[in-house]
């Protein structure tokens, strides 16, 4: 089957386990720059990718400027600064959507809040993926859901409950693909439990992939599609040394290129003879702990990350005691690493209108006993 078809099939929401949907994950690491984006995207597909993704940043959408800072080579920058850094006009992800199409790539891309979902929705995106922080984002969820487009959800730092809503929110409305992850960069190839997938596959009914955090070009994506995978998701960069916040944990065109070597050969064998062959060449004890024990719970490197990386109710100012919030005093943001986190966005309706029992710095999650 050649590109074009595939294609097809992918805009049909046709997620199949012998026709893997490979996705480079370009990110943000284009810089805003349309030539190098263009430039990516070539790679990627002469690597062999069947996709592209980017990622359309709005800081505002993301986070609280007082969220923490970040290090890079220049020294330490606030995240939200880096993030704002990023933002780009509609017409570069409409040039990307049309480059992309041009060399019969699908395009897809990752929006964070309500904000870059509407106006990602003016460029009619065939699929949206939606990133692991924002699976507990349930006013996003649904918001796209409305869309009936395909639908990719990643399930990083995600407990089986979690999952339970979204899936509850989404799967109603279109076609979904859930996409095991472990929020961590990188992540030990030891954390993925790849035998959850086919677990995910018969408790939700819907297909399932993986993407995937880790170093290694070849362990988990091949062994994913041994256990079912038929999405496979990996950062892609030009060079390891560029200066995209993601190029440390992406794979060059030479990387990306073998793993998807290394997929088509796992489809070609199958999975009884591709778990025996890594077994083989790298051990059968490290593919045993790859494959896990299929059961769905936070991975050991992500742990810490919970209630962090994912959304909560958030103050975008400081609020008194006593004061009446209003529906622009607070915000679902990611809380990161050094705010607390507040409450679950499913509350969010029902912060509008309660009076402040403490004082509620800004940034700061808002919880129960503040209101």
């Amino acid at each position: 089957m050649g590109k074009n078809e595939k294609k097809l099939l992918i805009g049909g929401a046709c997620f199949s386990r012998e026709n893997p949907l490979i996705i480079a994950e370009l990110g943000t690491s284009h810089n805003g720059d349309i030539v190098k984006a263009k430039e990516m995207i070539s790679a990627a597909d002469e690597a062999g990718a069947l996709c592209i993704k980017v990622q359309m940043v709005y800081a505002d959408e993301i986070l609280h400027p007082n969220t923490g800072e970040v290090p890079l080579p220049g020294g330490k920058i606030r995240l939200y600064d880096r993030f704002k850094a990023l933002e780009t006009p509609l017409k570069f992800y409409a040039d990307i959507k049309e480059y992309a199409e041009s060399r019969n790539i699908l395009f897809l891309c990752t929006p964070f809040g309500l904000k870059s979902a509407s106006i990602l929705r003016e460029i009619q995106p065939q699929m949206v993926k939606i990133a692991s922080p924002e699976l507990n984002y349930t006013g996003l969820l649904e918001k796209i859901a409305e869309w009936k487009v395909p639908v990719l959800l990643s399930s990083g730092v995600s407990r089986l409950c979690d999952i339970e809503r979204a899936v509850s929110i989404i799967k109603p409305q279109t076609n979904l693909c859930l996409l095991h992850c472990v929020t961590s960069y990188p992540a030990p190839e030891s954390d993925y439990n790849l035998r959850v997938l086919p677990n995910l596959a018969a408790i939700f009914g819907v297909p399932v992939g993986v993407s995937d955090h880790s170093a290694d070009p070849q362990l988990v994506p091949a062994l994913a599609v041994s256990v079912g995978a038929s999405v496979i998701e990996k950062h892609f960069c030009l060079s390891k040394t560029d200066s995209g916040l993601d190029d440390p944990i992406a794979l060059p065109p030479r990387e990306f290129s073998q793993m998807v070597k290394a997929i088509h050969s796992a489809v070609g064998i199958g999975g009884k003879e591709t778990i025996a062959h890594y077994s083989r060449e790298r051990g059968e004890s490290l593919v045993e702990q790859i494959l896990g024990d299929g059961v769905k719970e936070l991975a050991p490197s992500e742990k810490d990350n919970y209630h962090l990386t994912n959304r909560s109710i958030h103050a975008l100012r400081d609020i008194k005691k006593g004061e009446v919030l209003k529906r622009d005093d607070y915000a679902v943001l990611r809380t990161e690493k050094v705010l607390r986190p507040g409450l679950e966005p499913c509350w969010e309706d029902s912060v509008e209108g309660r009076a402040a029992r403490n004082f509620i710095p800004a940034g700061e999650g808002i919880r129960f006993e503040d209101i």
